[in-house]
């Protein structure tokens, strides 16, 4: 075909759909869109594949079809092809951009922003395997579609005096805290019973509000050696394997924190509706994987984190806790009250844990400076602090998905409405549709 007959031709198929474009609902227009959709889609899951070869906690899950994942050995550091994969990227966004002026309805129009994000996080993702260089915040929104706010030493300082004066003993705050929660440790030899507990609660709650296939169901394992204190690994199908870390002690309250963080309603409950409901339901083929470093990331952690609060509303899951854990534990809860009120004012100094990853990623603090930070802001043992700065060493600005990702996701659940059984029909909406983080300010 000569170039004028491929302009003609271009003209041509331009008018008939702008044409189209009034009527949402014509098959041949929607046929059209879901056509180049699911081809950039595609694309999409390849190149994740592709990058996932040079970065093994890239994909963090894959369900889809064997013969989509790439063949072959990879050349660690090979710049030629980290550089194919920086064009390919590009290549994938123009066709994506290429459909931006076609009307939708509002999930295709999720599904359009989704892909957007993604795709601008994996070429961001790529740019860093190549070397590039990115400040804390600038990573954080090209990555995961959001910037942390900033705090003042001063800030946590605050904190820390109203802590001081709470907290029984002298001396450095830290010591205190780690000293008074000693006697909040679930014995090793109990830690299943009580995990088992705390999770068959946890899907008991949720059940209540959402339907999940009968076929769901998750195994547990208890690991060490990880940076991570817990971590879904989601295989399909409705099938999750849970890993709990072991290094450090568990304290009482981190049975419910792991078992409806990772469990129910959090990222189990996440990763099945998306795949129920998106890569099955719909035939969206993005969603059979699942990229790490990307603004699915803030959304997952987010509504993990939330569906903590979604589960246990109110002092209902200290009631819980007290009367069901604390006896399966074998620890005494008379000063249950007091630990509870201390846990409430340590959620306040969250956010110095960004700070740290902040400053030391960009280099205003050395890894010696951010393990002291850490210790003297987020109140950490100096062993929590080495674990989490490896965390940082690995997973980088990340962090950023709990504490900020949480705030997102319960702003926008609870700002318009106060009513419980309608927030959770918008927290079910934000476990099965397509979102990303800037959609939901």
């Amino acid at each position: 075909m000569t170039s004028s007959l491929k302009k003609i031709f271009t003209i041509i198929i331009a008018t008939v759909f702008s044409l189209s474009c009034s009527d949402k609902n014509n098959s041949t227009y929607n046929n059209y869109l879901e056509t180049q959709m699911n081809r950039i889609a595609e694309s999409y899951v390849k190149i994740i594949l592709k990058v996932g070869q040079h970065d093994s906690d890239y994909v963090d899950a894959y369900y889809g079809s064997e013969d989509w994942k790439p063949k072959g050995e990879i050349i660690p550091n090979d710049s030629s092809a980290i550089q194919m994969l920086y064009d390919e990227s590009g290549s994938i966004l123009d066709s994506l951009e290429g459909l931006s002026k076609l009307q939708a309805n509002e999930i295709e129009t999720l599904r359009y922003k989704y892909l957007y994000k993604q795709l601008l996080a994996v070429r961001t993702k790529i740019f860093m395997l190549a070397g590039g260089k990115l400040s804390f915040d600038e990573e954080s929104k090209a990555l995961y579609d959001a910037v942390a706010p900033e705090y003042s030493e001063e800030h946590f300082q605050s904190i820390i005096k109203e802590l001081d004066n709470e907290l029984p003993g002298d001396g450095d705050v830290s010591e205190q805290l780690n000293n008074f929660k000693k006697d909040f440790i679930i014995p090793k030899e109990k830690l299943d019973t009580v995990f088992q507990t705390a999770i068959n609660e946890c899907k008991k709650r949720t059940l209540q509000h959402i339907d999940l296939p009968p076929n769901e169901r998750f195994t547990v394992e208890y690991v060490t050696g990880q940076p991570w204190g817990g971590y879904n690994w989601y295989k399909g199908n409705s099938y999750s394997v849970i890993q709990v870390n072991t290094d450090l002690p568990i304290f009482i309250d981190r049975a419910v924190d792991l078992a409806a963080h990772e469990g129910y309603p959090g990222h189990h409950v996440y990763n099945l509706l998306l795949e129920k409901n998106l890569f099955k339901g719909k035939g969206w083929m993005e969603f059979s994987v699942y990229p790490l470093f990307s603004p699915q990331s803030l959304i997952a952690e987010g509504t993990a984190n939330y569906g903590i609060e979604a589960a246990f509303p109110g002092d209902s899951r200290i009631k819980f806790e007290k009367e069901v854990l604390f006896p399966l534990s074998g620890l005494d809860s008379k000063n249950a009250d007091k630990y509870y009120h201390i846990l409430l004012l340590t959620e306040k100094l969250n956010y110095a844990e960004n700070e740290a990853a902040r400053n030391y990623l960009n280099g205003k603090l050395t890894r010696e400076e951010a393990k002291q930070w850490l210790q003297k802001y987020s109140l950490m043992s100096p062993e929590r602090a080495e674990r989490y700065v490896k965390f940082i060493e690995k997973y980088r600005s990340y962090v950023i998905n709990y504490n900020l990702g949480k705030d997102i996701v319960k702003n926008y659940i609870e700002k318009n409405d106060d009513n419980p059984e309608k927030r959770w029909k918008l927290f079910e909406r934000l476990l099965s549709t397509p979102q990303i983080p800037s959609n939901l300010k």
